[in-house]
Parts: structure tokens; sequence; C-alpha cells
């Protein structure tokens, strides 16, 4: 055996072409992806031959059956998408890397409305004439915050570049050295700072900043005081820190604006249901300061986007900024929010309807009732052992950071498998599942997941006791 007659034993492209397991693949799927997968997987195989020593040319076996199954499973995965469904069994409300906030029904419904026809999005349907995106939600926004004027731009980050480079370009904008802070994906407020052409002023310590330190940094150059609130860390202990309105005063004083990087935009107060320190927007409005962002798929639980609202005079002014065009949204993000913020106008709708304030306002009794009911649905899967326990969620995406909520989560084990090896496998299954492991146990937090996936867990955990054989 040598190479020559390993390379003349790689099955035709006719033969693969004819063999029945692609021609039954080929009654509902493209002939094209197919092509693509036969030249890959027979690439590989040239590759291999061609990387293989004399001594093991009788080990490697050409097999046609087994290469069709490989070109096939290949072919099939083009037509998955990479990005999917996933059920949150972490308890992590807010989820960065599982999407954040999640949308419901209607609002889905509303934004494939939008999405799949055209629209009145920048159109006067009463003018006739051509209109402004803003003006969809606008008014909204404004009714629930309290603020003069708002914007949308595509995520937080954009409206803290937005801001800054609108209003204090070329100046110098003061900010306390104790929030000066970093977030994921490494955005940090220093480096955003320097990209929109704003010299920053650092003023206090890490721990503790006066408004004599911001008094005294201001010069002629000063443009803007920036407040960064610090909703994914806090400094504990001996500590102190300027309050917004003692800002807004010397602000007033100094005819210098003050913006706040409020981050997470907490619409209504939660303190009724867990112990919460989170201003509310309207409060943070009412307090005086000009401009104020927040991220619309966190505490608002919402689609991806940065929301600016202030003062008509700074706001209006953005508007106009060349940046604004890059950092704008489009339509499917609009009706997203625009539904989003009008279930606010209703506190129990917003609590009954917005997945991110149901599951951080349901009631504890209502989660032992899904544990239960889990329970009951996985019981009688062989080699499967489960306790219900009571533990903590998180609210997650950087929001209230030392804040834990009462949970009780199913305590899950299976035979011959150790937990790091069950979180992997339902990971990776057809049905994927996400849950956390503690104290070397595999943890499934029922506050974020709901009664409609109960039904995919148990075929999850049943294939990955069958070998990996779907349900």
């Amino acid at each position: 055996m040598n190479k020559s007659e390993l390379y003349r034993k790689i099955p035709k492209v006719d033969d693969i072409l004819n063999h029945e397991e692609t021609i039954k693949y080929l009654k509902n799927n493209s002939l094209n992806i197919l092509k693509l997968s036969i030249d890959k997987i027979l690439n590989n195989i040239r590759n291999d031959i061609e990387d293989l020593t004399e001594n093991n040319y009788c080990d490697y076996i050409i097999d046609c059956e087994i290469i069709v199954k490989e070109i096939v499973n290949d072919a099939l995965k083009y037509n998955k998408m990479n990005l999917k469904n996933v059920i949150n069994g972490t308890g992590v409300v807010i989820h960065t890397n599982l999407g954040r906030s999640c949308i419901n029904k209607e609002t889905a419904m509303e934004v494939y409305k939008i999405a799949s026809g055209y629209s009145n999005l920048e159109f006067d349907l009463n003018s006739g004439k051509r209109g402004h995106r803003y003006d969809h939600i606008e008014k909204l926004i404004c009714q629930l915050t309290g603020a003069e004027s708002a914007m949308v731009v595509n995520n937080n980050a954009a409206a803290v570049m937005l801001i800054l480079n609108t209003l204090s370009q070329n100046g110098e904008a003061i900010v306390s050295r104790g929030e000066l802070v970093e977030i994921g994906g490494s955005f940090r407020i220093p480096d955003v700072m320097k990209l929109s052409n704003t010299d920053l002023v650092e003023v206090g310590t890490t721990n503790k900043t006066h408004l004599k330190d911001y008094r005294n940094a201001i010069t002629d150059k000063t443009n803007l005081l920036l407040k960064v609130h610090t909703s994914n860390y806090r400094i504990m202990g001996f500590t102190e820190s300027v309050s917004r309105e003692n800002l807004v005063n010397l602000g007033k004083t100094n005819n210098i604006p003050v913006y706040e990087d409020l981050g997470s935009g907490l619409l209504f107060d939660l303190s009724d249901y867990f112990k919460s320190t989170e201003p509310t927007v309207k409060s943070v409005v009412n307090s005086g300061v000009d401009v104020i962002s927040f991220s619309g798929d966190k505490m608002l639980g919402g689609p991806q986007a940065g929301i600016i609202i202030g003062k008509k005079k700074y706001v209006e002014k953005m508007k106009y900024n060349q940046l604004t065009r890059a950092f704008r949204v489009d339509k499917m993000t609009l009706a997203a929010l625009e539904i989003t913020f009008r279930q606010y106008l209703d506190i129990e709708t917003a609590k009954l309807n917005i997945p991110t304030i149901k599951n951080l306002t349901i009631d504890i009794v209502d989660i032992i009732h899904k544990a239960e009911k889990l329970l009951n649905v996985l019981h009688n899967i062989e080699n499967l052992h489960i306790e219900i326990i009571q533990d903590e969620s998180q609210v997650g995406g950087g929001s209230m950071p030392l804040t834990r909520l009462k949970t009780y989560a199913l305590q899950i084990c299976i035979d011959n498998m150790k937990p790091d090896d069950i979180a992997k496998s339902l990971r990776t299954c057809s049905y994927p599942v996400v849950g956390r492991i503690k104290n070397e146990m595999f943890l499934l937090d029922l506050r974020t997941i709901d009664e409609n996936e109960f039904n995919d867990i148990k075929k999850a955990f049943i294939e990955i006791i069958n070998g990996g054989k779907n349900v």
C-alpha cells in the first residue's frame, strides 16, 4: 500500500452524488451546499494522506459509506443557525453572554410586522414628507422619564461617545477617579473619552472624592462634569462620593452641563421586591442632571440600544452630530423599543409582559412551584437524580452587583457523569441548556426558566443520557 493507492480509493464525486444517502438529502436540501461539503471532506482526506508516513499507510481506512455520511452531516450543518435559542438555567436574569434581556411574543410580532414590510421609519404620513426616526419614540420616552428630549443610538457605549464628542470635544471633562470604570469587552471610560476628542481630568481618589475636588479642577477649558453610576461594582468601606444634586448645583454655578452615564436604566422602583439602591431614571432627571444615558437591554428589558435623554438644547445638538448616523438604530430596534416603553405606561403590564421585569419580580412561591413541576417532568428519567434546593440568583448585566435574589433550583446528578460533563453535554445537545455549578454540583435555577421550556429540558436530559441520540 502506498499514497497513490490511497488517493485512488477516494470516492469519485459522481459516486457520492448517486449514493442513496445523498439522494435522500437532496430531496429537501441544496446541491450547491452539498458540493461545498464534498470538496471540504475530500480535501481533508487528501491532506490526511499527504501527512501519512510509510509506517501507517495500511492503518488509514477509506470507507465510502463513512465518507458519505460525514459529507451529509457536514452539509446539514450549513442549514443550522449558529445563533440559536438557549434555555437559561443560570438564574442570572440579565445574562450578557446569553443575549441579556429577552423580549416577549407581542414585541417580537411587532418587530416581525415592521421588518417584513415597508414602514414609515423616516416618512411623515401626515405631510407626505421626510420624517425623523426618533419621532416614533421620543415623546413616549419623555413621558415616562420626565426628560425634555430623547434619542436612541445602537448601545450605551455609543451614547457615551456621542455625548462626550458633542458636549466636550476639544475640551475637558471632569470625572472622579472612583468612577473610571471598565465594563465587558474592555470598554473603558478613559479610552472612550480619548476617542471622543475629550481630555480627561481625574479628581479625588479611588475611594474618596469631594465636591471641592471638582470645583478646584474647573478651568476655562472645562466643558462637562461627568458622573458614572457604578452599576457593575461597588467600593465598600471608607468611601465618599459627590451626590448628583451637588454636582448639578456646581454645574449651574459655573454654566457647565452635567452628564451621568447611568448604565442600567431602571424605570420604576424595585425596592418592594428586593433590597435595591439603584436610582430610577426619573429620579435622576428630577435631580437636574442635564444629560443621561442608559442601556435598552439591561434593566429596561428591551433590545440593545443606548437611550439618551436630557435637556433639549443638548440632545438636539447630538441629533445633528455626524457620529449619529454611524450610531443610529434600525427599524427593528425602534419597533422593539417602542412596544417595550409602551408596556411601561402601566407598571402591572410591564411586570407581567417584560421578561426581565417579570423574572426580577417573580414571587418566591411561584419559583418553588416551577421547581416542583420541573421535578415532576424529569422524575422518571433513568439514571437522573434530582433534589430541590434553596439558592440565590443574580440580576446580572452589570446591574446591582451586591443584590442576591432568593430562588429555588434543581440540584441534578447523573450516574457516571461529573458536574462539568453534565454542563457541557447540556450546552452542546440538540436543546441547549445552560446551568451553573456550585459546590461541585450542577444546578438549574428556576427563576430564569419558563414552564414552556420544561419539555425541551426533558428532551435534553434524555438525549445526553442516551449518548447523544435525539428523542
